[in-house]
């Protein structure tokens, strides 16, 4: 019995070629995905476009008429506008094609992430242990609901702060702004995805910690500067006013606490079983 298990064992074996012929294949399938996602995006132009796009730049968004309100019970009118000073414009002959292309693109990639990482899980779970494979099980829900979650805060918090400020900013009643198709597009594209990827930061504090990268005393160690880096990464992804960097910052900041206790969990459950283990019960 034991030689058949040896056998199976170095049949499953495989050499580096043949590792990244299977990632290759893994690969190809994530692609397909994201293209398959992508070109139904490209047939649902319309609602793309006018609705998800730009939606933000319209006064009825439901982001601004939340803040409105709640400006509206404190005395203030902030929020409250009938149509954004600005228009969208596309300069290039390709203007319009291109931005059709790449947004339809992004959207696959948004829709086809779960089965991405799918993809990923199924690539490198061969090379874990069979108790961590368990533990591991719930990663593609958890990761994905993270990921979606972080979208829709960047599309409905993010984006709307960023659009109604830069939107509304002049230096002079002379200038106009008139925005590019492209520059639009690439800000509502960098607000939603750097969103989805920050809201990641549990996830990737959990492989951390499994590998021993992180600790637990670590994170509290570095919470300052965690906190320092946040304000940074806030500043970079929305306009620069204290209120809309301080609403990206506290999800960012109870993520990174969240991932605090994470990281304790995974140490206390490592300590567990290495106590279990036949080594640990000599010792």
């Amino acid at each position: 019995m034991a030689k058949r298990l040896a056998q199976q064992d170095e049949q499953k074996e495989m050499s580096f070629l043949d590792h990244l012929e299977e990632l290759r294949w893994h690969l190809i399938r994530s692609t397909v995905a994201v293209v398959i996602m992508g070109l139904l995006a490209f047939v649902f132009k319309d609602f793309i476009f006018d609705v998800l796009l730009f939606g933000p730049k319209k006064a009825d968004f439901p982001t601004y008429r939340l803040l409105c309100r709640a400006a509206n019970a404190i005395g203030m009118n902030s929020f409250c506008f009938d149509e954004l000073p600005f228009r969208i414009q596309s300069r290039t002959m390709s203007g319009q094609f291109s931005a059709h292309i790449w947004t339809s693109i992004t959207a696959g990639l948004i829709v086809a992430f779960p089965y991405v990482l799918y993809e990923f899980w199924k690539f490198v779970s061969p090379g874990l242990m069979q108790n961590e494979r368990k533990t591991s099980r719930g990663f593609i829900f958890i990761a994905s609901l993270l990921f979606f979650i972080g979208v829709l805060f960047g599309y409905y918090v993010i984006t709307p702060l960023s659009i109604n400020f830069l939107g509304s900013y002049r230096v002079s009643e002379e200038v106009f702004n008139d925005f590019d198709l492209s520059s639009y597009i690439s800000l509502v594209r960098a607000s939603v995805l750097a969103s989805g990827l920050i809201f990641e930061l549990p996830i990737i504090i959990f492989f951390l910690t499994k590998i021993g990268l992180v600790t637990p005393e670590f994170l509290r160690k570095y919470r300052k500067f965690a906190l320092v880096i946040v304000l940074i990464i806030s500043a970079i992804i929305t306009p620069p006013d204290i209120a809309s960097q301080v609403i990206v910052a506290v999800p960012v900041v109870i993520l990174y606490e969240i991932s605090i206790y994470i990281s304790k969990a995974v140490v206390r459950n490592q300590k567990r079983k290495e106590r279990n283990s036949p080594g640990g019960k000599m010792g």
